[in-house]
């Protein structure tokens, strides 16, 4: 069986074709050649020549001819060469299974994601998604667990298994909504390599990529030594100019939406529209008092901002909105520079043993503009101020004014950046083979690895706060020169004063001592892991062979940072990165099995029945059984019924139980001070009493593959999720509402402080607990046809493939016990899911010429679907179903085409050279608008949701592959 014979759901590990396989797997043959499509009917793939035996990820159980009830998409490394994305996850990232993905596109301030590539299969979470490098479990990239599957030594990855349901009781911890295994060629004889090159259609974001790779066997065929190098860069976008980002779409509490005077509540709560911050200029402005609306331009010119007709803090809508966009210095895409090394050697000890050793490197580089400082009216300036323009000192001396709130964005002081580099080193020892015993040949194989990440975490040009709040307080000195208030008493303190009214009006000194010092942190994880398992067929029933599986674990993961003593303060705007510490170790052992209860009897062509347990003990958060039930029945040749039922977990990583605290500076609404927005800063902390959350997962599917129909495949898999005891925190805005609402557990998270002159919470405590309930279902829908076209008119050449894969996610429900639950399926604003997301390929193949036309897209959603829609006669809005007068996020449908020419083939040297061009968003369509507010720092983000929709626009990529 080779990696692309078709099939639907699971395992199966062949030496040849020697009984019938109706096998289960499903091949996304997207773009392939046509050798990647075994879609022959079965009847004549049981003449097929014998071919290395190969195992496909779903079960631990092998045996000849074996279905398995759980259902697994198989990607072909010529579909991912076809499909024109420059590194493996973006392909992976479309299929429709997955949904929410963390791309290295997303800018993370404080999080330690930026520039990672994370799997997020049923939009459950990227750290419930298991990923696997030829079946053993790679160090993490991040302290919250997730691997980056960039970096896989992508040009030595024959397929792509993504395993679309609970598999815990086979992998373990992590797979509780699926498993995704990168599977090497381990035998690849020859030299390949890659150089290409990508542009965006308005010149920017600039690519380039090498790869080479070399496979050598040795000492007479018994061992084998493979080498594969990688190098590639992304320019990135650190200016986020496109058209559709200029347009201010935000959202904003209406002003005329109450019960006072001139109020309705008829009206909706909620707005959207081309809007602006009215709290920050890039200057600065006056947000409070008789001399609200001052702002301050080029030199520190003062100028009256012209509010629009509907004005409510932060944002108005219409009048001065435009010249205050904020959205262009936010990043569209990170720059990305990394570099990998991979090689491995095995070596046949005897004819049934072979030992490897296997060791990689890579180093990642992520640079990101992330915005502006944005300190939105809450800077607190003395009247008396040194730079304070004449005029405006005037005014406030007249009118008796001690002080005045300014909000600003800072443009003198510019963007600051976010950048991360992680280096992961990773060493694998191991072994596999085959042995007699009970009548019945095993196979077993065992591996240690040792991994370790380093991460660097930085930010650059943002303010120390306490400097920041000393420069700005300047006054002139005895001598007539502007100095800090603070050195007039402490002459030596270092003080350079900061003109906090205009732009273009500061000095690099100044610059230089509010950012004296950046935010950093480094930190290691390490992974530890040792596994053994063997597998064979010890006995037989009445309908055939029972397969049995059994194996062990051991893992630890640790965690250990530093960070700056500026950081450790929580002194600085944004960053103030507190090192993590802990560690813990698990140890675990399962026992899979497969029986077969029928076999060509009247009632079944089939049936066989599937169990699994698994029983972990985790040195922190305790025992736990997992378990899988599942059928497989074929009441006749063309269809086969699948079904299983399973107790899944994923484990709290070393974030959620030993988190320092990372701070993040955010916005809410303060409902003890009229919902003024107030701005604060979060702590994330920890839980060492968390335990794993568990899952129980349902699946029924059926597979048709008719005879009469030959080269026709489908699918249907229908899947639900529940998961209890699930670990979340409760968002600040909720925790300040609780509170409000007189729960004073919340309370405790909360520290007041002053905000000119009024008792504010200035810092919330976010701890995750096990007390939410999740819910998710939906439905995987494939199919495929190919044919030879001469089967069309006879002297046509070349063969047509076309495929169509979707996933209908129909609940999605989470609930903490404090909101209410509600069905997030459709809420386009977030990792959503849509409703749908789907992908159709057609593919043409006339050697040397192949060409690929992909559609791929996502449906319609809200902004939040418990949002009631309404632009006048509207009910009254109320905190679980606010009123809004627009809730849509249209849908997208982006068109990619592939083109491959081989120029070179000469088979009795072994040489192929081809060149390609992929061009993806072929249609240079833009992401439909998503308009982001009313609370938060909503101000900086662009106008879209990068985690579901294409930003960039159109992409050309050209390269040439070659073969020797």
């Amino acid at each position: 069986m080779t990696s692309h014979d078709s099939c639907f759901g699971a395992v199966a590990r062949s030496r040849a074709w020697k009984t019938r396989v109706f096998s289960t797997v499903s091949v996304l043959a997207l773009g392939a050649a046509p050798q990647a499509y075994g879609q022959t009917p079965a009847p004549q793939a049981a003449q097929a020549a014998p071919v290395e035996e190969i195992v496909v990820t779903g079960s631990r159980v092998v045996r000849d001819g074996y279905e398995a009830p759980t259902p697994v998409s198989v990607i072909g490394a010529e579909q991912f060469e076809a499909a024109g994305t420059p590194q493996i996850a973006d392909f992976v990232n479309q299929l429709p299974s997955l949904s929410g993905s963390q791309n290295p596109t997303q800018t993370a301030v404080s999080s330690g994601l930026q520039g990672l590539a994370a799997l997020n299969l049923r939009a459950l979470g990227s750290t419930r998604t298991l990923v696997l490098l030829d079946g053993q479990r790679s160090v993490p990239s991040a302290v919250t667990g997730q691997v980056d599957v960039n970096n896989m030594p992508q040009a030595l990855v024959s397929r792509v298994d993504v395993v679309t349901g609970g598999a815990s009781a086979a992998y373990g911890s992590d797979a509780l909504s699926g498993v995704v295994n990168f599977v090497l060629d381990k035998t690849y004889t020859g030299i390949k390599g890659l150089v290409e090159g990508g542009v965006t259609t308005y010149g920017d974001d600039r690519s380039w990529k090498i790869n080479l790779t070399a496979g050598v066997p040795f000492a007479g065929g018994r061992g084998h030594f493979l080498i594969n190098g990688e190098a590639n860069h992304t320019d990135g976008i650190q200016v986020n100019n496109r058209d559709w980002n200029l347009q201010g779409w935000k959202v904003m509490v209406n002003p005329l939406y109450g019960t006072g005077a001139g109020q309705s509540r008829s009206i909706p709560e909620y707005l959207v529209g081309n809007q602006t911050a009215v709290t920050s200029t890039n200057g600065g402005i006056i947000v409070s008092g008789p001399l609200k609306g001052i702002a301050f331009g080029p030199g520190g010119a003062p100028y009256q901002f012209n509010y629009g007709p509907v004005t409510r803090e932060p944002f108005t809508q219409g009048g001065d909105w435009r010249s205050n966009v904020q959205d262009i210095y936010t990043a569209l895409d990170s720059l990305i520079t990394a570099e990998s090394v991979f090689m491995r050697g095995g070596y046949d000890v005897t004819d049934n043993v072979n030992v490897f050793l296997q060791a990689s490197w890579n180093r990642t580089y992520a640079y990101a503009a992330d915005s502006q400082q944005y300190n939105v009216g809450n800077v607190s300036v003395k009247t008396d101020n040194a730079f304070l323009p004449p005029s405006v000192a005037a005014q406030a001396q007249a009118l008796k004014l001690t002080s005045l709130t300014i909000g600003t964005f800072s443009q003198d002081l510019g963007v600051f950046y976010t950048s991360n580099d992680r280096v992961t080193a990773r060493y694998v020892a191991g072994g596999n083979g085959k042995f007699d015993a009970v009548g019945t040949t095993w196979s077993w194989d065992a591996y240690y690895q040792k991994g370790v990440t380093r991460a660097s975490e930085n930010i650059t040009n943002t303010t120390v706060n306490s400097n920041f709040a000393a420069a700005i307080d300047a006054v002139r000195a005895p001598n007539g020169t502007i100095v800090c208030r603070s050195t007039l008493s402490s002459p030596a303190n270092g003080c350079v004063p900061w003109n906090v009214f205009g732009i273009g009006v500061n000095s690099k000194a100044a610059l230089g001592y509010i950012t004296a010092s950046q935010p950093h942190r480094n930190e290691r994880f390490v992974e530890d892991a040792f596994s053994a398992n063997m597998n064979g067929e010890p006995f037989s029933s009445w309908a055939g062979p029972v397969s049995l599986a059994l194996g062990m674990e051991h893992r630890y993961e640790g965690v250990s940072g530093r960070s700056s003593a500026e950081d450790q303060r929580s002194n600085l705007f944004v960053g103030n990165f507190l090192p993590n510490f802990g560690h813990y170790t698990v140890t675990e052992g399962f026992v899979e099995t497969v029986v077969p209860l029928a076999k060509d009897a009247v009632w079944a062509r089939s049936f066989d029945l599937n169990g699994a347990v698994r029983a972990t003990s985790y040195s922190v958060s305790g025992y736990v059984t997992t378990w899988k039930v599942g059928v497989t029945w074929a009441p006749i040749d063309d269809i086969r019924v699948r079904g299983t039922r399973s107790r899944d977990i994923r484990a709290p990583n070393l974030n959620d139980l030993f988190a320092a605290g990372t701070a993040n500076t955010n916005g809410v609404l303060d409902p003890f001070n009229g919902n003024a927005q107030i701005q604060y800063v979060g702590f994330a902390v920890g839980n060492t009493n968390l335990k794993p959350e568990i899952a129980d997962t349902t699946g029924l599917g059926v597979v048709v593959q008719p005879n009469f129909f030959p080269g026709f495949n489908a699918s249907v898999d229908y899947y639900k999720i529940d998961i209890n005891g699930a670990i979340g925190s409760v968002s600040a805005q909720n925790i300040v509402d609780l509170c409000y609402a007189g729960q004073q557990q919340f309370c405790a998270a909360l520290t007041r402080g002053f905000q000119n002159g009024v008792p504010v919470f200035t810092r919330i405590l976010l701890q995750p607990f096990n007390f939410v309930t999740e819910k998710a279902s939906g439905l995987d829908l494939e199919a495929s046809y190919r044919t030879p076209l001469a089967a069309i008119v006879g002297d046509w050449r070349g063969d047509v493939t076309l495929r169509m894969l979707a996933t209908h996610f129909i609940s999605r429900y989470t609930d903490n016990g404090i909101n209410p639950a509600f069905d997030a399926v459709g809420t386009n604003s977030g990792s959503g899911p849509p409703h749908w997301r789907y992908m159709a390929s057609l593919n043409y193949n006339a050697d040397p010429l192949n060409i690929t036309f992909t559609a791929r897209g996502l449906s319609a959603g809200t902004y939040n679907n418990t949002y009631v829609t309404c632009t006048s006669g509207c009910p009254v809005s109320t905190a679980n179903n606010r009123t809004i007068n627009y809730n849509t996020i249209d849908g997208e449908t982006w068109y990619d085409l592939s083109m491959a020419y081989k120029f070179m083939h000469q088979p009795d040297d072994g040489v192929d050279m081809e060149a390609f061009l992929n061009i993806r968003n072929l249609m240079n369509s833009d992401p439909s608008v998503y308009a982001r507010g009313p609370s938060g720092s909503e101000h900086k983000a662009a106008s879209y949701n990068v985690q579901l929709y294409d930003g960039v626009g159109r992409v050309f990529r050209a390269g040439i592959r070659f073969k020797m």
